[in-house]
């Protein structure tokens, strides 16, 4: 049996990226592998095993192309009202509360907010299959 461990995105600016997962999300250092060429950062939070790993690229100085074919992130809180407001409240400009209901019931709440490479994350309201 598979165990999903971490999800990887290529960032610009490392300690930009690490302070905005840890105000937005509590993710910290868990984790940091310097190479010749690139330098690997983990992180986590003891909510999850799972940890997002940045990768910074030595000498990058041009935004990534994120492309078509990413999608987001996703991570779920307990009260994402009062995420929301935190994270308006800190000036990170998530986007609206959405209840998605394709067939009229209520199957998530959610907002996206992005972070400062453009990676798009959604934050949904924990229950359901979203634990």
């Amino acid at each position: 049996m598979s165990k999903l461990i971490h999800a990887m995105i290529r960032v610009l600016d490392e300690q930009r990226s690490v302070a905005f997962y840890e105000q937005a999300f509590g993710l910290r250092v868990v984790d940091r592998l310097p190479f010749d060429t690139f330098t690997l950062v983990y992180l986590g939070n003891p909510e999850s095993d799972f940890e997002l790993e940045l990768t910074i690229n030595t000498g990058r100085t041009e935004p990534y192309n994120i492309g078509d074919g990413y999608g987001h992130l996703a991570l779920s809180v307990a009260d994402l009202e009062a995420e929301h407001s935190r994270l308006t409240d800190a000036g990170l400009a998530p986007r609206k509360i959405v209840n998605f209901a394709p067939a009229g019931s209520v199957i998530a709440t959610f907002f996206f907010i992005a972070d400062p490479d453009g990676y798009q994350i959604e934050v949904l309201q924990r229950g359901g299959r979203y634990l």
